[in-house]
């Protein structure tokens, strides 16, 4: 059932609308009553949804798969417990059988296997929504790993596709996400990143391109791929040893240093979006092999993301605001990348970052209890989902990207120091960005040295703030009430008006069927009437 394609279709967007309704029933339910036993149950029916989706996706896989594991990274749109459920989620769905991809891999060679094979593993060593990995061996000897696409995985993406788009549509008429993403955008994105991974001979070519970029960085290697046997849907490369880097008992047995490991793989990482704005867009423990010398071997090329020059200028921009501590700056630079839109309360955002700055380099983060360390990150999440901040369409493989190499590293050193092992390399790539070759230029000299007097020169102005703050807030927290609260019944009232539409559209066609002409009166005044609704609530909105 699982590979039909109006199965699939039916199952995501049913799931999807399922979802929409319940979030509208229980918000119309309790407005205007919020309480903390609200709370409590609000957590209970995302936690049950998120269970679902994650049901869902492990049964028929596809796009469900990526699409869990890109939600589980946007905590700007998505509840903590939403994104709890589905930090698990991993790209394993059940193998085909081994007939059924021997004929694919023999319609790619033109050949009998064993013209090319003198063993190939009875059963796949990994198996996930595109491709499984069997292990082989050339008539020379050679052992190799093979990489056969699934059998008619680029028809079920095709389905998972119109579904999405489906569902894109009802969110964006129907929900107050469409405000907060750009769903044209990241359709867009998703296509092109996730539909490349059908080319293996692309992927050849993206492992190829990352081992001559770091082909001259000490304890990293990458497979050797062969054009010979390579197809677009089949992919041969050596074959290498080793185990998960998140395996903690490997690690131990053949004594390698955790804290060089995690120093090694975040150097690795944090090249590739500073040299040459490539990076590796699914690093997650089974995409990062490790040797019994402590070699990293980084391996599936298939997605892979880039940052252009002009976000490149913009993240430099942000990065010497935070140095210098110049906060205005990195909000210009987050507003260039557009993660900030221009409605967003920058004096409160910038307080924030600098709280944030000020805790790291104090090092409060590691050394404040967990009630003071919990208190910050809720204020953060606070800010995060009150302010109109966004992760852009484009950044959205790149911040899942980030999310599941730092849930690697916590794995390997929970206390390694990003920020210090970052900041040579960072400021490196910095004075290669200014147009004179510097370091620093004057102007940077000149902020440096203002920004050690900065606490005296800020003084008066913090006690302002701190006097204002109160009125301020409630300001704040009154204005955002009211706005959400009105943009809600209108979503609301516009969602049902659309669902009475359609209702009354099926009863419509059910009545010309039928031939029965009270009934399709009613319904045709009924669909007439709910558009009339959903047109004049749009109206509003916008």
């Amino acid at each position: 059932m699982e590979r039909i394609t109006l199965y699939r279709i039916f199952r995501i967007v049913w799931m999807s609308v399922k979802f929409f309704v319940q979030v509208t029933f229980f918000q119309r339910r309790y407005k205007g009553r919020w309480t903390s036993a609200t709370d409590v149950k609000w957590e209970r029916l995302v936690t049950k949804q998120a269970k679902e989706y994650k049901r869902t996706a492990l049964k028929i896989g596809g796009l469900m798969i990526k699409m869990g594991q890109f939600l589980s990274t946007r905590a700007d749109i998505m509840p903590p417990s939403f994104i709890a459920e589905l930090e698990g989620l991993t790209d394993r769905v059940p193998a085909v059988p081994r007939e059924k991809a021997l004929v694919l891999l023999e319609e790619e060679w033109n050949v009998s296997h064993t013209d090319y094979l003198s063993f190939l593993s009875d059963k796949p060593v990994a198996s996930a929504s595109i491709g499984e990995v069997y292990k082989g061996t050339l008539l020379d000897g050679t052992t190799v790993a093979i990489k056969i696409q699934r059998p008619d995985i680029d028809r079920i993406l095709r389905a998972d596709f119109r579904a999405m788009k489906i569902v894109i549509w009802l969110a964006k008429r129907f929900t107050s996400f469409g405000k907060q993403i750009d769903f044209n955008l990241l359709y867009s994105e998703m296509v092109e990143t996730i539909g490349a991974e059908l080319n293996f001979l692309q992927e050849l070519r993206n492992g190829r391109q990352f081992a001559d970029r770091f082909e001259d960085m000490p304890g990293v290697v990458f497979p050797v791929y062969f054009d010979e046997f390579s197809t677009r849907r089949v992919l041969v490369m050596e074959w290498i040893e080793g185990a998960r880097v998140t395996d903690l008992a490997f690690i131990e047995r053949n004594e390698i240093n955790r804290r060089v490991l995690s120093e090694r793989l975040f150097r690795l990482f944090l090249e590739q979006v500073l040299d040459g704005g490539q990076f590796h867009a699914d690093p997650h423990g089974g995409n990062i092999l490790l040797k019994p010398d402590g070699t990293i071997v980084l391996i599936d090329f298939g997605m892979v993301g880039s940052i252009s020059q002009s976000e490149s200028r913009s993240v430099l921009k942000v990065v010497e605001g935070i140095i210098f501590k110049q906060y205005d700056q990195v909000l210009d630079g987050l507003e260039e990348l557009r993660f900030l839109l221009p409605n967003a309360d920058r004096r409160l955002l910038a307080d924030s970052i600098s709280r944030v700055v000020a805790a790291y380099e104090s090092e409060e983060l590691t050394q404040m209890d967990s009630f003071v360390v919990d208190r910050l990150l809720d204020d953060l999440r606070l800010i995060v989902r009150t302010q109109p901040v966004q992760l852009p369409a484009e950044f959205a493989f790149f911040g899942r990207a980030v999310s599941t190499f730092v849930g690697v590293l916590h794995v390997l050193d929970p206390k390694v120091d990003l920020l210090a092992i970052a900041k040579p390399r960072v400021m490196e790539w910095a004075s290669m960005q200014k147009e004179d070759g510097g370091v620093f230029s004057k102007e940077d000299v000149l902020r440096l040295a203002l920004n050690a007097i900065g606490p005296l020169r800020q003084f008066p102005q913090k006690v302002i703030t701190f006097l204002e703050e109160p009125t301020r807030m409630r300001e704040y927290q009154m204005s955002r009430d009211t706005m959400q609260r009105d943009e809600r019944m209108l979503l609301q009232t516009r969602m049902f008006a659309g669902i009475i539409a359609i209702l009354a559209m099926t009863s419509t066609l059910f009545s010309i069927w039928t031939a029965h002409e009270p009934l399709l009166l009613t319904s045709v005044s009924i669909f007439i009437i709910s558009i009339w609704v959903f047109k004049s609530k749009n109206r509003k909105i916008k």
